[in-house]
C-alpha cells in the first residue's frame, strides 16, 4: 500500500486563518492577508479547533494518490461522500494478471493462505476464460454488423471485460486519487484512524494523516481518533488503549 500527497492548497493554514478572520473583522481581504503573521495564523487555527468553528477549514483541500489497496478498502473509502474520487476502472483496464491484497491474519496462517491463493488463481483463470469467450462472441457479432475490424476488436475487448470483472474478488488491488477538504479529512481521521476501523483503511488513514501533518501541522494538531483529544467516542466498544493511541499519534505527527 502506498499513499502519496500529490498536491494541496498553497499555504493552507494561512488561508484557513484568513477565512476565519474575515468572519470577525470589518476589513477587506487584502488587509487581512497583510496583517497575518505566523503567530496570528497559528492563533486563529488553534481558536477554530477550540470553539468548533469548522466552515473555514473547507477552503483548503488535499489530493492523495493511493495505490495497492483492495477493492474492499476502496468501497469503504468512497463512503466518505464530501470528497472527489478517480479510481482505476475495471471496465477499461484488463485484469488478466491482477494483483491482490492478502489480509495479515490470512498471511500468517499457512492453511488459510494456501486456500486463499488458490481462490485468487481460480478467479484469475475464470476471468481470462470468460473474457476470451465473450470477446470472441462480441467480435463475431460486430464484424457481421459491418464494423471495422480494428474498432471491433477494441469494442469487443471492452465489452467482454466489463462482464468478466464480476468474478474478480474484493482482494483485487486498485488505485485511486482522492481529494478532501480539511473538515472532511478531520472527520475521516476520527473514524478511520480508530482501532475499531478495519485494518486496511486504518493503515491508509494513518498514512494520509502522516502526509498532511508535515505540510499543515497546526491544522491537524488534534487529528486522529477521538481518544487523542481525551474522550473515546466508542463507548463500551472502546479498545481501552487511549494512552497508547495518544502516544502513537503524537509520534506519527512528529509532535514535540
Amino acid at each position: 500500500m502506498q499513499v502519496k500527497l500529490l498536491t494541496y492548497t498553497p499555504e493552507p493554514e494561512k488561508y484557513v486563518a484568513t477565512a476565519a478572520k474575515l468572519c470577525y473583522a470589518n476589513s477587506d481581504v487584502d488587509t487581512l492577508l497583510d496583517d497575518l503573521t505566523d503567530e496570528k495564523i497559528k492563533s486563529f487555527v488553534n481558536m477554530l479547533a477550540s470553539i468548533g468553528h469548522e466552515s473555514p477549514l473547507e477552503h483548503v483541500s488535499f489530493t492523495f494518490a493511493i495505490e495497492g489497496i483492495s477493492r474492499a478498502c476502496s468501497h469503504q473509502l468512497v463512503r466518505h461522500r464530501i470528497a472527489s474520487y478517480s479510481q482505476q476502472s475495471q471496465r477499461y483496464v484488463s485484469c488478466d494478471q491482477f494483483s491482490y491484497v492478502t489480509p495479515p491474519d490470512i498471511a500468517a496462517d499457512p492453511e488459510a493462505l494456501a486456500d486463499f491463493e488458490e481462490q485468487m488463481n481460480l478467479a484469475a483463470e475464470s476471468y481470462r476464460k470468460i473474457t476470451a469467450i465473450l470477446k470472441e462472441k462480441h467480435l463475431k457479432n460486430m464484424l457481421e454488423s459491418g464494423m471495422d475490424e480494428k474498432a471491433a476488436k477494441r469494442a469487443a475487448q471492452k465489452k467482454a471485460i466489463e462482464d468478466a470483472r464480476f468474478v474478480l474478488p474484493n482482494a483485487c488491488e486498485t488505485k485511486i486519487i482522492v481529494t478532501m477538504n480539511t473538515r472532511t479529512l478531520l472527520h475521516f481521521f476520527q473514524l478511520r484512524c480508530c482501532n475499531r476501523a478495519q485494518w486496511e483503511i486504518r493503515a491508509v488513514a494513518n498514512e494520509m494523516l502522516r502526509c498532511v501533518s508535515k505540510v499543515a501541522p497546526d491544522l491537524f494538531k488534534n487529528a486522529g481518533p477521538s481518544c487523542v483529544n481525551g474522550v473515546c467516542g466508542e463507548g463500551k466498544m472502546s479498545c481501552g488503549r487511549a494512552a497508547e493511541m495518544k502516544a502513537y499519534f503524537k509520534e506519527l505527527k512528529n509532535e514535540k
